[in-house]
């Protein structure tokens, strides 16, 4: 008789599970995402100059290193002498703010709503599911477009516009999650004891599908960061004295064959900040599936 058969299989430390995929997420993603974070949130005390200070004087300078000057203006300054680099770093917070708030807000009312219409069904889903339809009809940047219209620009106003364009990817998702959840033997026996639906929500329903909104999340900032870009280059987005990328890349069309250094940082934090944000997004779908969790 083989002695392994009758032992007690290993128990699991706490938190080891989430450990092990913590450890498998992609350094690249981390290198990408961490100095984007960091200027977000410390970003006005990391510049070395105001980014709102003109100096004419010093306009259209190429950046310093390339001319032997040192380190003074490390991405060269704009056409009114203010320094590129300094304003690269304090529009990482608009983007980010404006993306997450957004996502998160979507989040909410998308996640509400998928809940609402897998578990009631019926008309109620018929109803929301139609809205749905009705909006991802139409292109994204056109709806955006339409909103802010509507609402006007600045940070407040980009943040309605991604949380209205983006909430129907919640909904779609966590309904047809809720469709499976609600068959299950747990759920219908909560709903035999008397299990009011609020309870029934939040204790039963939503844990099961929270990891799919999460991944939903983690995919669609990427998006977001592009839109607020998108809104910020038309002149839909934030607004002078304050600093965004897009409106950066806006300003130095006109300066393309002459200052090649105005769009092309902005535009590099752009590309890294949403490459960063797709990484995470696929990592995060990766350790959240079911079937890997088994492995």
């Amino acid at each position: 008789m083989n002695p392994t058969l009758g032992a007690a299989s290993p128990r699991r430390r706490p938190g080891a599970d989430l450990w092990r995929r913590l450890q498998q997420m992609p350094l690249l993603a981390l290198a990408m995402l961490l100095p984007v974070v960091l200027c977000g949130l410390f970003g006005p005390w990391l510049v070395p100059h105001d980014p709102a200070a003109i100096a004419p004087a010093m306009a259209l300078r190429p950046p310093s290193w390339l001319a032997g000057e040192g380190w003074t203006h490390l991405f060269g300054t704009d056409y009114l002498g203010r320094d590129v680099f300094s304003r690269v770093v304090v529009g990482a917070r608009a983007s980010l703010l404006a993306s997450l708030v957004g996502v998160g807000l979507a989040g909410v009312a998308g996640v509400a709503i998928g809940l609402c219409s897998g578990l009631f069904g019926g008309r109620v889903d018929a109803v929301l599911m139609r809205l749905v339809d009705i909006q991802m009809s139409m292109p994204a940047i056109l709806l955006a477009l339409l909103v802010s219209a509507a609402l006007g620009s600045g940070l407040v106003a980009v943040t309605a516009v991604i949380a209205i364009v983006f909430w129907t990817n919640y909904a779609r998702v966590v309904r047809g999650e809720t469709l499976g959840v609600r068959q299950r033997d747990y759920v219908v026996m909560a709903r035999v004891l008397g299990c009011s639906t609020p309870r029934l929500l939040w204790k039963h329903i939503l844990p099961n599908v929270i990891d799919s909104a999460l991944v939903v999340a983690s995919l669609q900032l990427g998006a977001a960061v592009m839109l607020e870009a998108s809104l910020s280059f038309l002149g839909l987005g934030v607004q002078p004295p304050a600093v965004a990328w897009g409106k950066m890349i806006a300003e130095s069309r006109l300066y393309l064959a002459t200052a090649w250094w105005l769009p092309t940082f902005p535009g590099i934090a752009l590309v890294v900040t949403v490459l960063g944000t797709n990484l995470l997004g696929d990592w995060l779908r990766d350790a959240l599936d079911p079937k890997l969790r088994q492995m």
